[in-house]
């Protein structure tokens, strides 16, 4: 899968002298009414010249909000480099799921189209982790429906020996939820979105469950953070070859330290909107370029007061659009025909939704990794906001490692579920079609420690510890380029970021307004 770099035009006429590859790669990356959407890519890459980007280092793409951007610090993108190479034997290479006009992740418009143009023959499809078991064949669309509907890759982890729980398979919609490989030893199959491979250097642990972030090179010290961010990419860029691309020889350390390299060297966020604009304009400070100056360093802004440098947390921990607040500067119409009251509108809500993010008062309730936590005090109810675990300034993970589960891995299954909120938040989501299983012998984790069961669909930093207090919990991501990488959590639930509000909102009781979800997911969709 090439990725093109997109040229920097001095001014909107030049579009007329991109080449016809690239606007037939825009044409064919985005469904319906790419004339639309390449207007949009015009408008957006003019609004870049404006902004004074250098030539030759961002790639800009429309979306379905406006345009993402990827700025690349080491320059052109070489298409020829390792992470465009297939090294291992299924044809398989890391831009095959790790794609800019997707935030360097995969989207399932673009998904389905790849597989009705090759009928299910790229390697994306692979039955190793394309398909929803291992034993699919190639052309069957309901053998990847997951891949295809959600966005998913199957990921086959081993229940660890030293488990402090049992899992059984309740639900097993494809037949391969829980069966024992040739070793005898239990394998588990769990079904995740793809990690975008861009803004590295904010992570604070690699993967959903951490795995690729071991006790030997956390991402938790700002000495050690250079040399155990490359440490943990090495061993995943490893990993990735020998597993998804099925490779049976290791990659040389030249290749790896080029696939590195290359990613550590991008950055992405949404540059443009179709009713706001430039997100950069008139002191904002959306897209990539301003993201690659942003501080960072672990366990900045915590949340629980872990920063190395005594700094105390501040709860607007987003400031891109603190311009925006009274409506920014809509001095002229723009290509679309929008005049300044539309655009001051757009800016202003796009501005409420980041106040909002920052301020709006949530009861955080029965959250494994925060509620249950010992050196917490077990606290019934957390008074917080957004940021609260969405710590990190203009980037949105958390600074330091703390995995959570908020509920979006619980089943909708009827009558598997206990607790009412979480139920009614993922009643708003569009869950795929997930095994369930069962977990038995791990005490409460909100109550008198006495022994419970419950059902889940990804078991989650658990799967990877053994430990009781781990289930369920997985990172939240960092939050630029949401609007090219939809669906959203780690299984694809939140089909739309107003999917996701909702499932907040009903979750935490936040009582919502629709003005204010439309201004959060203005937001979101601006990142």
């Amino acid at each position: 899968m090439e990725c093109h770099l997109l040229p920097v035009l001095s001014d909107l006429s030049n579009v007329t002298t991109l080449s016809a590859s690239v606007w037939e790669r825009e044409k064919m990356n985005m469904p319906g009414g790419w004339e639309f959407k390449a207007a949009l890519l015009a408008a957006a890459l003019a609004a870049m010249t404006a902004g004074a980007h250098e030539p030759g280092k961002a790639e800009v793409s429309a979306d379905a909000t406006g345009a993402i951007e990827t700025f690349n610090v080491n320059g052109h993108t070489n298409t020829d480099g390792a992470f465009f190479q297939s090294l291992g034997t299924n044809g398989r290479s890391c831009s095959t799921c790790h794609v800019a006009d997707q935030a360097m992740s995969i989207a399932p418009p673009q998904i389905r189209q790849r597989f009705e143009q090759t009928h299910g023959g790229d390697p994306l499809f692979n039955a190793v982790d394309g398909a929803n078991c291992a034993n699919a064949q190639a052309a069957s669309e309901s053998a990847h429906s997951l891949l295809l509907s959600h966005g998913l890759i199957r990921i086959a982890l081993a229940v660890p020996a030293n488990a402090q729980f049992t899992v059984t398979a309740v639900h097993d919609p494809y037949g391969c939820a829980l069966v024992r490989d040739s070793t005898g030893r239990l394998i588990l199959s769990t079904y995740r979105r793809p990690l975008p491979s861009t803004n590295l250097r904010f992570l604070s642990t690699m993967m959903w469950d951490g795995r690729e972030s071991p006790a030997t090179s956390p991402l938790n010290n700002g000495q050690t953070i250079a040399a155990n961010l490359h440490a943990d990419l090495m061993q995943q860029a490893k990993d990735a070859v020998s597993t998804h691309a099925q490779g049976t020889v290791v990659p040389t350390d030249a290749q790896l330290n080029d696939i590195i390299n290359f990613e550590i060297g991008l950055s992405t966020a949404q540059v443009y909107d179709r009713f706001a604009g430039s997100l950069e304009a008139h002191g904002a400070l959306g897209g990539a370029a301003y993201l690659v100056g942003e501080e960072y360093y672990p366990g900045i802004n915590d949340v629980l007061g872990a920063d190395p440098n005594g700094i105390a947390f501040d709860e607007s921990s987003m400031t891109l659009f603190a311009a925006w607040e009274n409506g920014g500067n809509a001095y002229r119409e723009d290509d679309a025909g929008r005049g300044p009251s539309d655009r001051r509108a757009a800016r202003s809500d796009i501005a409420a939704g980041e106040v909002l993010f920052n301020t709006l008062p949530i009861d955080i309730i029965a959250v494994r990794g925060l509620n249950d936590s010992a050196a917490l005090g077990r606290p019934a109810t957390i008074k917080g906001t957004c940021t609260t675990c969405h710590d990190t300034p203009n980037v949105g993970n958390h600074s330091l490692p703390l995995p959570l589960d908020i509920g979006i891995a619980h089943t909708p299954r009827a009558g598997l579920e206990n607790d009412p909120n979480i139920e009614k938040g993922i009643a708003e989501l569009d869950e795929p079609d997930l095994p369930v299983f069962l977990v038995s012998g791990c005490p409460t984790p909100f109550g008198a420690g006495q022994p419970v069961s419950f059902y889940t669909t990804d078991l989650g930093k658990g799967m990877i510890s053994g430990l009781c207090s781990d289930l369920n919990r997985v990172k939240g991501p960092i939050l630029r380029g949401l609007a090219a990488r939809a669906p959203y959590f780690h299984n694809g639930a939140a089909a739309t970021l107003l999917q996701a509000v909702n499932f907040y909102n009903q979750r935490f009781s936040m009582n919502l307004t629709e003005e204010q979800k439309r201004q959060l997911v203005a937001f979101l969709n601006s990142l």
